[in-house]
């Protein structure tokens, strides 16, 4: 008996269709995350109301620090006003957009004032330090996707909006067994709390998924604060295209 055994290849260039695809996402992520000073206009229950509105940037997921100005503040010498100090008293997620004005849920920070009217909210005009998970492929065709976290992490980085800690730091965290990519989607707890050993706003979580014989990419933005998934994003893998050939000997080949 003879027993044939032929190899089955990696999906050609899927590395290079998820960064491709990523990138038709990637403004929708720069936006959802533009600078916005909001101020608070109401409270009700665990809610608060801030006066922006969908065409203030306002967006369903949006996560503002809410914060209280206090006493000004003035140079030594001259005495000049230069700013006022400011408390943050903790966070808000928005779940509601109206015309004139945006529903929130507050998460206050512990041994804090309950916010009043008239107290700020903001979106920093600092860029967003985020981490980049490895991809949690649940197609069960073979791929190489270990350069994905790079390659999304290039795309963030040259909107010049977000601040990406080192992949190959991620990666590590993930390699030693003591924490799974999946935890980061259904475990809020597991998430925030290594969210904050890397001292980032959040975490991007890349998945490939199959559907009726489609492959799509679907990106998470999950919360440093709760834990939670607050904006996604899923679109179908762009096809393979001459792009994707190799151009450079030294570049990696079509089969990632």
């Amino acid at each position: 008996m003879l027993l044939v055994v032929v190899a089955v290849p990696a999906r050609a260039g899927i590395a290079d269709r998820v960064a491709a695809t990523f990138a038709l996402m990637a403004a929708d992520f720069v936006k959802a995350f533009q600078p916005i000073e909001a101020v608070v206009v109401s409270l009700e229950g665990p809610e608060i109301f801030l006066d922006v509105s969908g065409a203030g940037g306002a967006q369903v997921g949006q996560e503002y620090v809410v914060f209280r100005k206090g006493e000004t503040f003035t140079h030594p010498l001259t005495g000049r006003p230069l700013g006022r100090y400011e408390e943050v008293l903790g966070h808000a997620q928005i779940v509601r957009v109206y015309p004139n004005f945006s529903a929130a849920v507050y998460l206050p920070l512990p041994d804090t004032p309950r916010p009043r009217a008239s107290d700020g909210a903001r979106i920093t005009r600092a860029r967003v330090r985020v981490a980049i998970t490895p991809v949690y492929d649940l197609t069960a065709a073979p791929s190489d996707v270990r350069r994905v976290p790079f390659m999304v992490a290039a795309a963030l980085e040259g909107s010049r909006r977000f601040q990406v800690v080192d992949p190959i730091a991620v990666s590590d965290m993930f390699a030693s067994g003591g924490l799974r990519v999946e935890e980061m989607l259904v475990r809020p707890e597991r998430s925030a709390r290594a969210a904050r050993h890397l001292q980032v706003s959040g975490w991007i979580v890349p998945m490939l998924l199959e559907r009726r014989g489609v492959t799509y990419l679907d990106v998470t933005y999950i919360s440093a604060i709760t834990g939670t998934a607050l904006i996604s994003r899923r679109l179908a893998l762009v096809t393979a295209n001459a792009a994707e050939e190799q151009r450079f000997p030294w570049e990696p080949r079509p089969e990632d």
